[in-house]
Parts: structure tokens; sequence; C-alpha cells
């Protein structure tokens, strides 16, 4: 017996999602946090890791970290929240409920690619709206795609990723309001944005999913997703249990107890981010997107994506080639936002290459 006897063709043709070797590089692939933590703050960590009961099984719920969650992320009371083996899990939890349906899954595009993979491997209908070629919202589209499709779920990642601006607050609380489903608001770039939905999560079909990866806590894989309290319930029971390892839920506890300290990080990356993005803006035959993420997408001209990309490669410095993810990306490079350092290794080696 083959896979080919028993899995769907396009899952065979899939492959599995392709991570880069970015060991002896300066990497900027990937949009992290390229900080680490004061010295005191690591050894504190480490103390606190070493109490961690490794021959328990954690809290099913993450009791403590959620509420903790709630708190300093000020996720209303009437909301509920369930947390996730980063954002990837709960996007799949939510397909899965929505798979039997027989409504399908609307985003925008170019997008966050987890939102159609995942509806593919779930065999969900998918529909990407294009975006405007300046990356905003094309309103008119996607409200003709809303009322044609009429979507179990509606992703519409804020600010947008691999684009980085954040659409009008209007345009979103439009489609919100024409959705006859579930509007999920994915702020994982949220730390280096000016707005939120956050706050008025509670009621209605509104859900805003949020990550740590972010703001600096990539290796703990921990997401979390607000909304209604009576589908946050529903979603739960999908939820495998255990999902958050008891390392994950110290961590990201102490994390939290120095929220100050990833906070200041995040206005560093701003900073950087403004910084750069002049920069690269002032080199002829360039183009530089607005971004409220942590990293910028650059336009190279004519047909150097993959010369620039490849000659950034050969001096050590790992960025993302997304060319050829969408038409509207043709000549596109992304990079994220590194330390002072790192950004003008990234320059320098971006110039020589161009």
């Amino acid at each position: 017996m083959q896979p080919s006897d028993l899995m769907r063709p396009e899952l065979l043709a899939q492959g599995a999602y392709s991570v880069p070797d970015s060991r002896g590089m300066i990497k900027l692939d990937a949009m992290e946090n390229p900080y680490h933590w004061p010295a005191d703050m690591q050894a504190q960590l480490g103390r606190v890791l070493a109490q961690a009961e490794l021959n328990r099984y954690p809290d099913p719920r993450a009791e403590a970290l959620t509420q903790q969650l709630r708190a300093v992320m000020g996720v209303p009371e009437t909301a509920g929240l369930m947390l996730g083996n980063g954002s990837d899990e709960l996007i799949q939890i939510l397909l899965m409920a929505m798979a039997g349906s027989g409504r399908g899954v609307l985003a925008p595009e170019p997008g966050f690619v987890m939102y159609r993979l995942i509806a593919q491997w779930l065999d969900v209908p998918y529909t990407g709206v294009p975006l405007q070629p300046d990356f905003s919202l094309d309103m008119p589209a996607m409200l003709a795609a809303i009322e044609d499709q009429a979507p179990a779920v509606m992703f519409l990642a804020w600010p947008n990723n691999p684009t980085g601006n954040r659409w009008p607050r209007a345009d979103v609380e439009a489609l919100i309001q024409a959705a006859p489903g579930l509007v999920v608001v994915d702020e994982a770039y949220g730390p280096f944005a000016d707005d939120s939905f956050l706050s008025e999560v509670g009621q209605g079909k509104l859900m805003v999913m949020r990550t740590v990866s972010k703001l600096g806590l990539a290796g703990l894989r921990l997401g979390y997703l607000a909304g209604p309290g009576e589908w946050i319930q529903a979603l739960d029971g999908l939820r495998l249990p255990y999902n958050i390892n008891v390392l994950t839920q110290a961590a990201a506890s102490f994390a939290l107890e120095h929220n100050a300290v990833l906070h200041e990080q995040a206005g560093l990356i701003r900073a950087e981010r403004a910084a750069l993005s002049a920069a690269l803006a002032a080199l002829p035959g360039v183009e530089v997107f607005p971004s409220e993420a942590n990293f910028l997408l650059v336009r190279v001209p004519l047909g150097r994506a993959d010369a620039v990309f490849e000659g950034l490669r050969e001096r050590r410095i790992l960025i993302k080639n997304v060319s050829k993810q969408n038409p509207l990306l043709a000549d596109c490079l992304r990079v994220t936002i590194g330390t002072p350092e790192e950004n003008a290794a990234f320059l320098t080696a971006f110039k020589q290459s161009l």
C-alpha cells in the first residue's frame, strides 16, 4: 500500500513546510525579535525552569497563564480566551470546527499562507480575494465575495503579512459588519502597530488572535484567541489535551512578569524599522512599503529579486524571497527588523547585491 492509495492528491503534492538552514547567518527571514534578555533575567528564568515538574503533565487548561495573559494583554473579562501551540494550532482548530458546515474560509491575498494551507489540508473551501496593487483592501471585491460565499470564517491579518500594512479601521469594521460568520482579526504584529480590536472582543462574531512569538518568545510557540465565550467554549472541545507544555507555561508566565522588557524591545524595533525604511527608500530603483509590523516589504528593480536574495545569502544574510508567492508580490523581498548592527550589515550587503 502506498500513500497515494489513501491520501488526497493535493496533500501528497504539498510537501513539508520549508525552513531554510540559517546556521552562521544573520537571520532576518522569520519576523523574530533579535534581542536577547538581560543576563540577570536569563539566570532567573533558568532557576524557574529548573523547578518545573517535567515528570507531570501540564495544567491542561493553563489556567494561571490564561489569567495572566488576560490581565497583562488587556483581554476583556466578558471575552473567552483559549491558548494554542502557536497561532497555527488556533487556525487549525477554527477550521476543523467549520469543516462540516458546508461553508468556507475567506481572506485577502497576499496574506498569511497558513489560512490557505490549513484550509486545503482540512478540505475546507477557501477563497482568496486579491488586494489592490498598493496592498490596500479591494472593498467592493471583498464585500462581493462575502455576499457570494457567505464564509463561515474570515481572516484579516492586521497588520498584514507579508505586506506589513494595517488597513484603515473603518474598512475592517465594514467587513466585520457585512460578514455572516466569524471574523478573526489576526494581530500577530500588534506590539508594533498603533491600533487593536482586542478591547472590543466579547460579544457578536469578532475574534482577535495574537501570539507572543513576535514579541520575543518565538521559541515558546504560544498563541491565544479571544472571542465570545460560547464560541471559545465550543472550540475548546477540539483542542488537544495538554497542548501548552510545562516549560512553555513556566517561561511565558515569567516573561509576562517582565513584560516591560519585551515592550522596550518592541520600541527599539519600531525605531529601527523607521531608520531602515528611510535608508532603503533612498536607494535608486527600490520601493519600500509602509509597515506597522516588525518587518519591511521591499520591491527591487524588475527581475532582480532572485539575484538580490542570492547575493544577500552569499554574504551570510538570510531574508525572505516572496516574489513568487503572489503576482502582486513580483520583485518583492521581506526583511525582518534586526539589531542596529544586523540592519547595518544587511543594508551594506543589500546595496552590494543590487
